[in-house]
């Protein structure tokens, strides 16, 4: 989908279709006066019908209005006036794109971007049409035989403002749309892909193809012997039970090439690509989605392919280690004890508590880079779905600050996170009397203590963890991996960026 910035007056432009809205109580925004005043009462008219009340995200088509320059005029409803949040406002642009999506329309003008959202600029608001046309038209047909040729034909969008310093704000904010999505798209073609084919191999291979692609990228790929000179214990022990070798993918992005080399934000993404459990072995049903067990790792190759696309001047290194997780003669077992290469070892009481096993390897790897902050992103624990559902992240660390900082970029991109306590007492629970840790601290709080576990090996750092088990991916009849976080790891970073200025 390509989208553009227009000004001008959008009764007078001729356009396939021409998007507007109302609210409840039958109040007009003030294009959707100007409309309806060129068009004799149209809009008015269609509310005094009762077809639209104007809550948030009804619809109503009309077509070859008169006294209008537009083929179709589609108003929205944009619900009461005092009540527009991000929630609201991302349902009325959806609902609005999914609506020209239905007709034969090939373009449409959207004139949204004058809703007031909670103080939120015109950029945030192309940006948010930008993201919304980009995953309306995602489609995932790797692997079938048969491409959709039934698309929708809205190929092209027009975003409308007001004046020339609002138009200013829209460019931008369509670039970043436009650069978060492609992001996204990596992120949910990457998840969305069996096991059979995304292997760690495949995997690096195309972390290898976004270092071709931009000049900014570096890719190194650790193999196994690499990782064993290393001392990578714990990494290996989780690939040990697998045909398929493990790989350490390391992208570094350089945006600030300056003599004195700032330091970077690290970005550790978990990227098993097939998550049987090993040993302690997962149940049937639902063992398909186990393939988006790598959706960490996909979400930071997708965030280094969206900052790559705005030159943004700041370094992150991305760090995936990517295995599989499987039974077999030589896999883990419980009761086994393995050492990281931090030195400290740890007792594996559940094999399929592996995300921490390959996680902490690299983020004791990543210290080589001595980086500012380290992020470490990953579909760790089920017990975060329990907790939060599909609707939040869950959020751990370290450091105040960081942590306020990516709710702060979750709540503007609209891809939230929820913090949970990180106290001395549930470190409590990886007590062992065999090694150093355990890799599971019992039932309770499992998301807690599978941070701790990965606390262990982060001091010195500036850290935060994200779980992203349960916004990772949509289950049911459209499963499929969702693309987050890379919105919200963006706007981390393009904060990040603005506070440097």
């Amino acid at each position: 989908m390509h989208v553009t910035v227009k000004t001008g007056q959008p009764e007078s432009t001729s356009t396939a279709c021409l998007i507007l809205g109302v609210f409840e109580g039958g109040k007009l925004t003030a294009t959707a006066q100007a409309v309806d005043k060129a068009s004799q009462g149209a809009i008015k008219a269609l509310l005094k019908s009762g077809d639209l009340k104007g809550k948030a995200g009804q619809s109503v088509m009309l077509h070859h209005p008169a006294g209008l320059a537009c083929d179709r005029l589609l108003v929205v409803g944009c619900g009461k006036e005092d009540a527009m949040d991000i929630t609201t406002y991302h349902k009325v642009v959806k609902a609005a794109l999914t609506a020209a999506r239905t007709t034969a329309a090939k373009e449409a003008l959207v004139c949204l971007g004058e809703l007031e959202v909670n103080g939120r600029d015109a950029a945030w608001k192309a940006r948010l049409c930008a993201e919304v046309a980009a995953q309306l038209g995602y489609r995932y047909d790797q692997t079938k035989s048969k491409k959709e040729t039934d698309l929708p034909p809205l190929a092209k969008l027009q975003w409308w403002v007001a004046d020339a310093t609002e138009a200013r704000l829209a460019k931008r904010g369509i670039a970043e749309g436009t650069a978060i999505a492609a992001g996204m798209t990596l992120t949910k073609d990457l998840g969305n892909l069996p096991g059979n084919i995304c292997t760690p191999t495949y995997l690096a291979e195309q972390a290898k193809a976004l270092g071709n692609h931009y000049k900014n990228i570096k890719v190194t790929v650790l193999d196994e012997k690499a990782m064993e000179k290393l001392g990578m214990g714990s990494l290996l022990s989780v690939s040990s039970g697998s045909r398929q070798p493990a790989r350490l993918i390391v992208a570094e992005y350089n945006g600030v090439t300056t003599a004195r080399k700032r330091k970077p934000v690290v970005l550790v993404g978990k990227g098993l690509t097939f998550d049987a459990g090993g040993i302690s072995i997962k149940p049937g049903a639902g063992m398909d989605e186990m393939k988006y067990d790598m959706c960490g790792g996909a979400a930071v190759l997708g965030t280094l392919k969206a900052i790559a696309e705005l030159e943004l001047p700041i370094n992150v290194v991305g760090v995936v280690p990517a295995s599989e997780n499987l039974p077999d003669g030589n896999a883990n077992k419980p009761g086994d004890i393995v050492t990281s290469m931090s030195g400290q070892t740890i007792e594996i009481l559940n094999t399929d508590a592996e995300g921490r096993l390959i996680l902490c390897d690299a983020i004791t790897y990543a210290k080589r880079f001595e980086p500012e902050i380290v992020i470490d992103v990953a579909t760790l624990t089920g017990a975060c779905v329990i907790a939060l559902g599909k609707h939040a992240s869950g959020l751990l660390g370290n450091d105040q600050d960081l942590i306020d900082a990516l709710l702060d970029a979750g709540r503007a991109s609209g891809d939230r996170a929820w913090q949970l306590p990180l106290w001395p007492e549930y470190d409590e629970q990886l007590k062992s009397p065999f090694a150093d840790m355990a890799n599971v601290g019992g039932r309770e709080a499992g998301t807690i203590t599978g941070a701790c576990f990965i606390g262990r090996y982060t001091k010195g750092l500036r850290w935060a963890h994200l779980d992203i088990a349960g916004t990772a991916w949509d289950t049911g009849a459209n499963k499929g991996a969702t693309g987050r976080p890379v919105p919200m790891l963006v706007q981390y970073l393009l904060n990040r960026v603005a506070a440097k200025k």
